[in-house]
């Protein structure tokens, strides 16, 4: 019996405020739209990292007979200086593999990367022979760089972690962005459902002061509000996780996948472990603040 009074007091809410519980609905998920957003974005970011990292270089650069500076003082490095340049590199214990390119294979590179543009205007011996340098942690690089600078023969040091650190930058600056955008509209929902549940609450005061003179509990009574919010949670992540599934189908793996497929994209595993997480904040979020509205506007 009072299960079934429970859910009658639901059913009623429900339909005394359906325009309410709508607008509950839609500001929860949109408000989960947007968390999951940034979880997604922050997944990509992860990944992207993992797949960047595993095959960031650092590349040693060798003084040629064109170039000038404090380490290439005496023009071209030499075969001593090349080895101890090599000794330094393979002993070290950062670095997991040393890779060797000649002047020619650095010109048939190049060839390849620029062949119909300034391609025929450089000649073998104008290119620089270098080490690439295969790191166990990417993340410690610095050791490799100061252990190799000033070296005489090495003319320049690349980190190509570098070059990649602007573009994570922006990446975490757009979920960064997503996050706080999901935090206002979080903010939005709680005031919301605070709003509904009170509404419902003076609507339906004559029956819980009742309920409270034959000696129903606070909480039994609190109860049908509390689920009528949690229900508007529950429909309103689970069109969130609709959104977040449609946004990984159609734009990441719809146009970005194909259109950039040397980039590692966010698989549907970490895509699916945002679900559970939308559901229960939508939930979490929605009884929540049902419960704290309760507790202040609600005199039984």
């Amino acid at each position: 019996m009072r299960f079934h009074y429970v859910f009658s007091e639901i059913a009623t809410g429900l339909r005394r405020n359906l325009t309410m519980t709508l607008a509950v609905v839609i500001t929860v998920a949109i408000s989960m739209g947007f968390l999951g957003t940034g979880l997604l974005l922050r997944a990509q970011a992860e990944t992207m990292k993992d797949f960047w990292y595993d095959k960031i270089e650092i590349s040693i650069f060798m003084c040629n007979e064109f170039d000038t500076g404090s380490g290439c003082a005496g023009g071209q490095v030499t075969e001593e200086q090349k080895a101890a340049i090599e000794q330094t590199l393979t002993t070290h214990p950062e670095v997991r593999q040393v890779f060797y390119e000649s002047q020619d294979e650095a010109y048939e590179h190049f060839q390849e990367q620029f062949q119909n543009s300034i391609a025929d205007t450089i000649t073998p011996d104008q290119l620089q022979e270098a080490f690439r340098v295969e790191l166990r942690n990417p993340e410690r690089f610095e050791g490799v760089v100061s252990a190799v600078v000033g070296l005489p023969g090495v003319h320049q040091v690349v980190d190509q972690r570098e070059l990649l650190e602007v573009f994570f930058q922006a990446l975490n600056r757009i979920q960064l962005g997503a996050i706080i955008v999901a935090g206002i509209m979080v903010v939005a929902a709680i005031l919301l459902i605070a709003n509904t549940v009170r509404l419902a609450a003076f609507s339906r005061r004559r029956e819980t002061g009742i309920m409270r003179l034959v000696g129903a509990s606070n909480f039994y009574i609190q109860l049908p509000f509390i689920l009528e919010a949690a229900i508007a949670g529950v429909i309103g992540a689970v069109m969130a996780g609709v959104g977040v599934i449609l946004i990984k189908a159609l734009f990441f793996d719809g146009i970005l996948a194909p259109a950039f497929q040397f980039v590692a994209w966010v698989d549907w595993a970490d895509t699916l472990a945002i679900l559970p997480i939308l559901l229960v904040m939508g939930v979490v979020l929605a009884a929540i603040a049902a419960f704290v509205t309760l507790r202040r506007y609600l005199r039984v």
